[in-house]
């Protein structure tokens, strides 16, 4: 027991996701990038708390990432979801598909 102790690895954290207030089409490419690098690891969090302007394009990410993260069996939460985030996948019918929480009372 007296050598070093192990760094974490990356597959043994969480890594939490957080989704900008304009999540659209134009920066997709870094949110794409940590959604990749979190696949990686052992838990996600989601935090779309900020989110103020969404669009299809971001949605069907956020589905594709849902379902390659489910076929990896890496748990993933949602920490927050705004209106417009909800709003949104409702219109589009991927409520479900994204595991969204349900809403709570303001």
């Amino acid at each position: 027991m007296g050598g070093k102790a192990k760094p974490p690895t990356a597959s043994a954290a969480t890594t939490r996701v957080m989704l900008p207030a304009d999540c659209r089409i134009a920066d997709l490419p870094a949110v794409k990038a940590e959604l990749q690098a979190a696949l990686s690891t052992a838990s996600a969090e989601l935090d779309a708390s900020a989110v103020e302007r969404v669009d299809t394009a971001a949605l069907q990410l956020l589905a594709v990432f849902r379902r390659e993260a489910a076929s990896k069996g890496l748990a993933v939460a949602w920490v927050g979801a705004s209106a417009a985030l909800r709003d949104a996948a409702a219109l589009l019918g991927l409520a479900h598909t994204l595991e969204l929480p349900a809403a709570t009372p303001a």
